[in-house]
């Protein structure tokens, strides 16, 4: 269990930094950097997809029968009812803007440098993958520690 959270916090984070490193190198756009800030989109894109399996199947296999209950018996049962709910939501949509950030760098490519709406787009969208990975692992935080209250409480 502690495995496939972990490895899901990493996959996901370094997506997040792939993402960041794209947004670095949009910023002031040449040709190189746009062609560095493909290829860490493409790798991003693929961190992030790989953290939503290993986070899927998380929650099918440990999550919902073994944390989730224990969560909402404890004395944080927000911590699931409200935190992993909206992270479960946002959680979905990650994956689709990475995935669009890659599709607006390769269609502009040869434009990015002189198409400020392009660039402005795939500046916002990045940053906004950025935020919400993040984001992610703020309420991943706030999840577990849900679960440690509840299982101290039990405890005392």
């Amino acid at each position: 269990m502690h495995t496939l959270v972990g490895l899901h916090a990493f996959l996901g984070e370094a997506g997040a930094l792939a993402f960041l490193w794209v947004f670095v190198e949009v910023l002031n756009a040449s040709g190189p950097s746009v062609k560095r800030a493909f290829r860490v989109a493409s790798v991003g894109v693929v961190l992030l997809i790989l953290a939503w399996i290993v986070g899927g199947w998380h929650y099918l296999t440990d999550y919902a029968t073994a944390v989730k209950p224990v969560i909402k018996a404890g004395p944080t049962p927000w911590a699931h009812i409200v935190i992993t709910e909206t992270k479960e939501h946002i959680f979905l949509f990650i994956p689709f803007l990475a995935f669009f950030v890659w599709g607006l760098l390769h269609r502009y490519r040869d434009e990015l440098m002189t198409n400020t709406d392009a660039r402005k787009a795939v500046l916002t969208i990045s940053l906004l993958v950025v935020l919400l990975a993040f984001a992610m692992a703020g309420m991943g935080v706030l999840i577990s520690s849900g679960f440690r209250a509840a299982l101290e409480s039990k405890l005392l």
